[in-house]
């Protein structure tokens, strides 16, 4: 029994939201909508009309350089930290990552969560190489191609939504979250990276977090955390594994690239904030009055 069968249930056909049965190696919904589960496990849920483009999300390039980056442990103090805040509740039916890219930090919450033989861990993202490099880091969670704005899990079903350095769209996560279901977002903080951006950019612009500017409709904020450490010095590999996968070697200017790839070696700031978020019970408002569910 693979992942995707064994937690079949928690699924939602991405075209009508119906329930899924397993057929072979198919997924079909009640309507009889059909998705194939490829031969590593994972499932592509991601509707043409979804993509923004042929090949959408993270290249295949990009996804080599992040697993070879996170495989030498530079951030794994974000992932301690992140199961901090995660296991922080037991008897969870559902924990999604939200933009997983490989599969890093689901797989880690995953290996030190307490009751991770009956918990379904779902990493979602819209770039297939990504789902591909994950289902090869774990094969025993659930991976499926899709996309944040139409995640395709059933409605109220969700316990903990990770959105790690991602895009979270909160609405749809509402939808998907179970009331006081968690959502932890992390995000850069103001000088994360700061000793590489002041290198490849002409001037650097000042990120605020989320954190700071407003709590999303359906949310209430219950925690906001930072954590700040400096690197060991990394290497030029690791520089250039850095830059290819984030969207700085995207944005610099070939001034920039250049002085990047001149490194030899450098020391960098890591500062990231992490809000947890926890959902309001929807209110629905009928003839005989307003109840929540």
């Amino acid at each position: 029994m693979t992942a995707i069968t064994q937690h079949i249930h928690h699924l939602a056909c991405p075209l009508d939201g119906t329930a899924f049965d397993a057929s072979g190696q198919q997924l079909v919904c009640t309507n009889g909508h059909c998705f194939d589960v490829a031969k590593q496990g994972y499932a592509n849920l991601l509707l043409v009309q979804q993509k923004a483009s042929k090949d959408p999300g993270d290249s295949k390039a990009m996804m080599v350089a992040r697993s070879r980056f996170l495989d030498k442990g530079v951030y794994q103090p974000i992932a301690t930290r992140l199961n901090e805040l995660a296991c922080t509740q037991a008897g969870l039916d559902v924990v999604l990552d939200a933009g997983c890219g490989d599969g890093y930090y689901l797989d880690c919450l995953q290996q030190v969560w307490p009751t991770a033989t009956t918990t379904a861990f779902v990493g979602l993202d819209v770039s297939k190489w990504a789902i591909m490099a994950a289902a090869k880091r774990n094969a025993e969670l659930v991976w499926l191609v899709g996309t944040n704005k139409h995640p395709p899990l059933q409605a109220a079903t969700v316990d903990l939504i990770l959105a790690v350095f991602g895009f979270p769209c909160y609405a749809p996560f509402h939808s998907i979250l179970k009331p006081n279901g968690r959502l932890i977002v992390v995000e850069s903080g103001p000088q994360h990276l700061i000793e590489l951006r002041e290198i490849i950019y002409p001037s650097i612009k000042a990120h605020t977090p989320t954190a700071d500017v407003a709590i999303p409709e359906g949310f209430e904020l219950a925690e906001t955390t930072a954590l700040t450490y400096q690197t060991e010095s990394l290497q030029h590999a690791q520089i250039m594994d850095l830059l290819t996968m984030t969207p700085h070697l995207y944005r610099a200017t070939q001034e920039g690239k250049a002085a990047a790839e001149a490194l030899s070696e450098i020391q960098l700031t890591v500062d990231v904030v992490f809000r947890t978020l926890v959902a309001q019970p929807k209110v629905v408002f009928s003839p005989w009055g307003q109840r929540t569910q």
